[in-house]
């Protein structure tokens, strides 16, 4: 592996990707707050264009919440062939400059452009390039991040969003990161922040003034990672074309339920694991139920049909399908219930089921 402050890495990331399609799409949603969604009790949001978002619409908020925040939203039911057609556009115009692509989702990736070329170009270059040929291809704009790792050019995308370019260089890190709020580091949400509150750490300059050893008898193992991603440290190469073998969701009730009682968990969960796997660019074939009982047995159910799945209301269906499939006592409660997508193939390789609900 390169040393870090030789490697050059782009994070980009599309703006507001799915509202952004369906507003370049449809002209008269131009200006106006577009939420991509069903509209429906359970259904949740799936994007929301920066129009929605300074009414607080967020992705994964519930549908009813995002209308009641602004009632004069316009909701627009996804299109995932669509998108993942124009991300299918986007790749191709990274393969242009490195072959070295990690796909996050459809609407970003990581690129490894150290050492591109004949070294004419650098990193900025590249993410200028890239980005233009973006706009003038698919008439969309998308955010990139420079810098000499991958959690820190994903840090650098976001930093001049929407339509920005941003780069941290080596020499920079110290001054660039002492200041950040430790929620913006990769693995510190609001459960861990808090915990780091707690201990009065609340930049990653207060995590930079302790020792490792500290910081291990604190947090444990994760003690090091913060060490490390406190001084910028994060060695992990740009890995392309690493297929996601499966999404799930899962929940642990506070008491334990009946059969029948886990059915709204349930539907929550398939529309999270639809949410997410929505944002590959492979197709998943095969839904997966899975329960624990409440002395801790744990018990599977799967269904492959015979063509893939098109909406969450179709995942929702068989994922309700397969509690039918549990053959237990009536009397049986269940400590937890989880919702998985698998095997997933390019999209090329599946037949499309017919939405049931159109």
């Amino acid at each position: 592996m390169r040393p870090m402050s030789q490697r050059q890495i782009v994070h980009i990331d599309m703006d507001a990707f799915y509202a952004s399609v369906e507003q370049r799409d449809d002209p008269n949603l131009r200006g106006k707050p577009v939420v991509v969604a069903w509209l429906g009790n359970r259904s949740v949001v799936c994007a929301a264009s920066y129009e929605a978002r300074k009414f607080g619409i967020r992705s994964a908020m519930p549908a009813v919440t995002a209308e009641r925040q602004c009632p004069s939203a316009v909701f627009i039911p996804p299109n995932f062939t669509k998108y993942r057609a124009v991300s299918h556009q986007v790749h191709e115009i990274f393969k242009r400059y490195t072959d070295l692509i990690e796909p996050l989702s459809l609407d970003e990736a990581y690129l490894d452009v150290t050492g591109i070329r004949d070294g004419s170009m650098t990193g900025v270059e590249v993410a200028a390039a890239i980005r233009a040929e973006i706009l003038e291809e698919t008439s969309l704009t998308a955010s990139a991040g420079i810098a000499p790792n991958k959690f820190l050019s994903k840090i650098a995308s976001d930093w001049k969003k929407p339509d920005g370019l941003f780069e941290i260089r080596p020499e920079d890190i110290d001054t660039f990161l002492f200041p950040l709020p430790l929620g913006k580091l990769p693995g510190v949400g609001k459960v861990t922040e808090e915990k780091l509150g707690r201990h009065n750490l609340n930049s990653v300059g207060d995590v930079r003034a302790l020792s490792l050893p500290r910081l291990e008898e604190l947090f444990g193992q994760y003690g090091r990672r913060l060490f490390e991603l406190a001084r910028g440290v994060d060695d992990s190469p740009v890995v392309p074309d690493r297929p996601t073998k499966s999404i799930s969701a899962e929940d642990t009730f506070q008491i334990d339920l009946l059969l029948h009682e886990t059915r709204p968990t349930v539907i929550r969960l398939s529309e999270r694991v639809w949410e997410s796997a929505a944002k590959e660019t492979r197709i998943a074939k095969t839904v997966v139920l899975k329960l624990k009982t409440s002395d801790f047995k744990i018990i599977t159910r799967s269904f492959t049909p015979g063509v893939a799945i098109s909406s969450s209301e179709e995942l929702t269906q068989i994922a309700l399908s397969l509690l039918d499939r549990v053959e237990l006592g009536a009397e049986t409660r269940f400590r937890l219930v989880g919702v998985g997508v698998g095997n997933l193939v390019d999209p090329d390789r599946v037949v499309l089921q017919p939405s049931l609900f159109d």
